[in-house]
């Protein structure tokens, strides 16, 4: 089940934070949005000075028509509390504006999620796939990936059984191949069971994925020991 911490770990970039598919799946876009560096830029640095010139012209029209329909002792109470806090009137204008920028930019995270996470009503592409041992394996393994497209690639979320971890240099390695027998490879990782692997070329063309055992040899190439494989279809076909 994923948390809340979990989530807040995903968005801040830790990519390895462990997160249900669908979770992937409606914060995926979310987090790639966040990590673009125009979300962030440096507003205008005069905004400060017309946010507050604005607050304090709304405040003096209203003071002023407060002032028209009062009476005369209260006119010039008001004109003494006024005269009292000129020089302090700044400061609380200043916090205020403050507040109305934090409150400006908490609206414009909110349709930025909703933006996000409900689109035109359509999800991202997204592809599944049951994993099983190699024949020629000793391994009594299984897994599933769930393949999902972000705009940075397509992230593929990784779930093992059986596989014992591998430390001192050896590790496995996720692969997608085509049916040219060309591997593309995805990711490498110790243990299961949730790993989080990073594709950059499509399951449409890449159907197959596969898990090796390797070994920190100096040889990037796949090993050929295959401990898990299987073929990944799009998100709801023939279910």
């Amino acid at each position: 089940m994923t948390t809340d911490d979990d989530r807040i770990a995903y968005l801040a970039g830790d990519r390895g934070a462990p997160l249900h598919p669908d979770d992937e799946a409606s914060l995926g876009d979310l987090r790639d949005l966040l990590s673009d560096p125009a979300v962030w830029a440096e507003p205008d640095p005069s905004l400060e000075d017309r946010v507050v010139a604005a607050i304090a012209a709304e405040v003096e029209g209203t003071e002023q028509g407060s002032l028209r329909v009062a009476a005369p002792q209260a006119d010039r109470a008001a004109t003494t509390r006024r005269r009292r806090s000129g020089d302090r009137a700044s400061s609380p204008r200043r916090r205020l504006a403050y507040v109305l920028a934090g409150v400006a930019a908490a609206v414009a995270a909110i349709a930025i999620s909703v933006t996000v996470l409900t689109g035109n009503g359509t999800s991202a592409p997204r592809f599944t796939a049951a994993l099983g041992p190699s024949t020629a394996s000793a391994l009594t393994a299984s897994g599933s990936a769930t393949l999902t497209r972000t705009s940075t690639g397509w992230r593929v979320y990784l779930q093992t059984e059986g596989l014992p971890r591998r430390d001192n240099g050896q590790f496995y390695e996720a692969w997608l191949r085509n049916g040219a027998g060309v591997h593309v490879a995805i990711g490498t990782f110790n243990q299961g069971p949730d790993v989080t692997l990073w594709a950059g070329v499509s399951p449409k063309d890449f159907p197959t994925i596969v898990v090796t055992a390797e070994q920190a040899n100096g040889n990037p190439g796949s090993s050929g020991r295959v401990v898990l494989i299987g073929d990944a279809r799009p998100k709801g076909a023939n279910d």
